[in-house]
């Protein structure tokens, strides 16, 4: 049986060539071995490199795999504080591999897989790293929406309640047996939604060190990466959702910083973190923080049941990996239902 997600060079070389202006000569085709939503290449071409994003194959969730909105997205970023690739080309659904996908420069820097920086080099780059990050969510969450053409990127109305309601959807659409933390974590998020409060942002929704470029010669973002989940929302989701993956244990597939010493590694705290982006964004704090924690818990578990549904219906971009997203639903809404435990 064939690989659905290898793609058909032959077909795709003319079509890129008629399509992006300057590209000739396309060698080679690889499939990044990361990533689980959206199939990712490095196309080697005569006239450089590129990365083509595509929808996976198969049968999908209808508002699942928005590659035109991460097309969009990035393209209207172009020359905003938030760094991005430069995109080149998007298709339509009838393109040469028979399914949506578009066309980025390809960036040459560092992308950190481990929280804990074991490659940096010592403390002081570290610290860097993370400060260097917050800022670039600062900036992403000061973004002019009007101004860069996203008025419309989102809906109007409760973030919250309006992701509380997708993902459940989403959740239930995919869900392969009954995981009781799950069912509990969506009913406590239900009786403890906070009232709007009326801020608006660009959010990102994956926003974590390893959707991140560095260069290669200092702790500076050279891109932003996979914005597939990004939309106009409320700005605490992005903060609380990467300090939710740094409670995560370090040794899990999530690769948190859980269980790491991280004064020891020069890591600022989540406190000093969620401090240093408040100063950034001219806040006071944040509220509700238990909240916004359980929410992206919930969310990232929702978001990884969907992957294993699609790893059983043979979908899956990386589906031996896939499986063990099973086993995270389980983990996520547990850690979840510890943190609402503690609230009570």
């Amino acid at each position: 049986m064939s690989d659905p997600n290898v793609l058909d060079q032959a077909a795709l070389a003319p079509y890129l060539e008629a399509n992006i202006p300057g590209f000739s000569g396309l060698a080679a085709i690889e499939k990044f071995k990361s990533g689980q939503s959206n199939p990712t290449y490095l196309m080697t071409a005569a006239s450089g490199r590129y990365v083509l994003r595509a929808k996976p194959p198969g049968q999908l969730l209808k508002s699942a795999h928005q590659v035109d909105r991460e097309f969009r997205v990035m393209g209207a970023l172009a020359g905003t504080a938030v760094p991005v690739p430069r995109m080149l080309h998007l298709s339509d659904e009838a393109s040469p591999i028979g399914r949506m996908f578009y066309v980025m420069d390809f960036l040459d820097g560092r992308i950190f897989w481990d929280p804990a920086l074991p490659e940096a080099d010592g403390n002081e780059e570290r610290a860097a790293i993370y400060d260097a990050m917050n800022d670039t969510l600062a900036a992403l969450h000061d973004v002019d929406v009007e101004a860069v053409g996203l008025g419309d990127f989102g809906r109007p109305g409760n973030y919250f309640e309006r992701q509380l309601a997708r993902w459940t959807s989403q959740y239930r659409a995919s869900e392969t047996g009954t995981v009781a933390d799950m069912d509990r974590l969506i009913a406590w998020l239900e009786t403890h939604m906070p009232a709007d409060d009326g801020r608006v942002s660009l959010v990102h929704g994956d926003y974590r060190l390893d959707n991140l470029i560095f260069a290669s010669d200092r702790p500076q973002v050279l891109a932003v990466l996979d914005w597939e989940l990004s939309t106009l929302g409320h700005p605490f989701a992005d903060i609380a959702y990467q300090c939710m993956q740094w409670r995560l244990p370090h040794a899990s597939g999530f690769r948190g910083l859980g269980g790491v010493d991280r004064s020891a590694l020069g890591l600022p705290s989540e406190e000093d973190y969620v401090a240093s982006y408040c100063r950034r964004r001219g806040l006071t704090g944040i509220g509700n923080w238990t909240f916004f924690l359980a929410f992206s818990f919930f969310r990232l578990a929702a978001i990884c049941q969907g992957v294993f549904k699609r790893a059983l219906d043979g979908n899956a971009s990386n589906p031996e990996k896939a499986r063990t997203y099973g086993e995270a639903v389980k983990l996520l809404s547990h850690l979840a239902a510890k943190l609402i435990d503690k609230e009570a």
